[in-house]
């Protein structure tokens, strides 16, 4: 791979470009669901390639290639030169990438148990497990469960002396219970909704998890919640779990601090950020308890790593203290134009596609309240878990999201079931309503493996530390 890669760096120089980079990537991805007592899904997926990225007087081109010759590094390198050169044409501002980058090191996720090494038979056997514990409740119609790895063995080098090596593990899995009657239909996930909850683990990720021991209690809440009282509207209290905690993060302020989303030139697939950098240090983000940083070097973090997609190491980056907004996440390229350096946050999901601004573990910094005694100190108000819906438009202001469950609050104690649990609110305003956070007792790193961003679309794996938190005054239900 690196007799390679400097070929193709040193085609890219002959041909005119001022800088290049090159990024070969082999990963490997193997996925197993159940569904009921069936295996349903059962894929292993290996892809190898590699990209060049070449500046020739201050304009961008890209190419890659999955045909891993010489002669290829020299066709694909060229090509990068050439289009280049054609962008060049078009006579925007050319790119400043700021003070030379030269490093030369290797990074490995610390991994307890490799999962591609745990026999298929074992994982089969635990998710049916699981999803039999889960179809002995009434109602369950639906019963799934499922386990993802990955591995990335990544290069990169560029003309200014970097040379990078990385191995990259993730673990995930996931349950989900869907209860039907009557027309009615409730689903419960866990640990996480939207597939799975996924980490930069090993096997341990997956034990420590424990989908048979949870798998009963998530379906018997999915059947309850046939029976439940539907969500009331009106303005209270609300205290969010710490995995819709992080769906907040992500939406509303994960993605509003990209600065390729700020500064217009990554606006396409979900628009751009109100978060302009006039607000930039002294802009009122949310109440004083509110403090978030990404931070990339968290263990087990799925936005965690050693280097970015342009060799910049990791960083931990404040994001808003004390409830003032005071950082983005940027490149090489965004990052010169504030007159600052990159924080590292330059990610590619592929060696065909170009690297984009993207969240590390952009995570709310763990307060000093435990859960017990948040709810002890709440007289009315409504106790919402696990992430049903999103809605968010596209300068991340205004949204609306739902809750898989939630529970009524009185007088300091949870009460009822509520169904169908939704909230309403605008970005700051709503951090600002923020009063309590609970302390690291409470606080999780979830992972996000399903984040959307550029066109054409990339998915990246993010990550978001959070626990559960207290926000007063806030609309839930039906806006009348």
């Amino acid at each position: 791979m690196r007799d390679f890669a400097l070929r193709a760096l040193d085609t890219a120089r002959s041909r005119g470009a001022n800088y290049a980079d090159v990024r070969v990537l082999r990963q490997q991805a193997e996925s197993v669901t159940v569904r009921l007592q069936n295996v349903e899904g059962l894929t292993y997926d290996e892809s190898m390639g590699f990209g060049v990225r070449v500046l020739v007087d201050g304009y961008w081109g890209f190419a890659s290639s999955h045909r891993m010759t010489m002669e290829e590094a020299d066709r694909v390198a060229a090509e990068a030169v050439r289009i280049a050169r054609a962008s060049a044409t078009v006579r925007g501002k050319p790119a400043d990438l700021g003070p030379p980058a030269a490093i030369v090191d290797t990074y490995t996720t610390p991994v307890l148990k490799d999962p591609f090494a745990v026999p298929l038979d074992e994982k089969i056997a635990l998710l049916l497990k699981t999803t039999e514990a889960m179809a002995r409740t009434p109602h369950i119609v639906m019963a799934e469960a499922n386990i993802y790895c990955q591995r990335d063995e990544k290069l990169f080098v560029s003309t200014e002396g970097s040379e990078i090596q990385q191995t990259l593990v993730e673990t995930g899995c996931g349950i989900e219970a869907t209860a039907v009657d009557e027309g009615e239909v409730q689903r419960r996930s866990y640990p996480n909704s939207v597939g799975r909850h996924q980490g930069t683990e090993g096997w341990e990720f997956v034990e420590r998890w424990d989908l048979p021991g949870n798998a009963a209690r998530v379906a018997e809440e999915a059947a309850a919640l046939l029976r439940a009282k539907p969500c009331p509207s009106g303005v209270t209290t609300i205290i969010l779990d710490g995995s819709q905690v992080a769906l907040q993060i992500h939406e509303s302020c994960g993605h509003a601090i990209e600065l390729d989303r700020v500064l217009g030139t990554e606006a396409a697939f979900a628009g751009t950020s109100f978060l302009t950098v006039d607000k930039l240090g002294g802009f009122r983000y949310g109440s004083p308890v509110v403090n978030i940083t990404a931070d990339a070097t968290i263990p087990g973090g799925l936005g965690t790593f050693g280097y970015d997609d342009e060799g910049i190491p990791a960083h931990s980056t404040p994001v808003v203290r004390e409830g003032v907004f005071v950082g983005y996440l940027t490149s090489r390229e965004t990052a010169a134009q504030l007159g600052q350096t990159s924080n590292g946050a330059m990610r590619a999901s592929g060696w065909n596609r170009i690297p984009l601004i993207r969240m590390t573990n952009v995570s709310l910094d763990p307060g000093d309240r435990r859960l017990e005694d948040l709810i002890a100190d709440t007289d009315e108000g409504i106790y919402m878990e696990t992430n049903r819906s999103w809605s968010i438009d596209d300068r991340r202001l205004n949204f609306q999201f739902g809750t898989e469950i939630a529970r009524e609050i009185k007088k300091g104690k949870l009460g009822d079931l509520v169904k169908n649990a939704t909230y309403t609110g605008i970005t700051p305003q709503f951090w600002g309503s923020c009063d309590a956070v609970c302390n690291r007792d409470h606080w999780i790193v979830w992972g996000t493996p399903n984040c959307g961003k550029g066109q054409p679309e990339q998915v990246a794996h993010t990550g978001h530390g959070a626990a559960p938190a207290r926000f007063r005054n806030v609309q839930v239900g039906i806006m009348r």
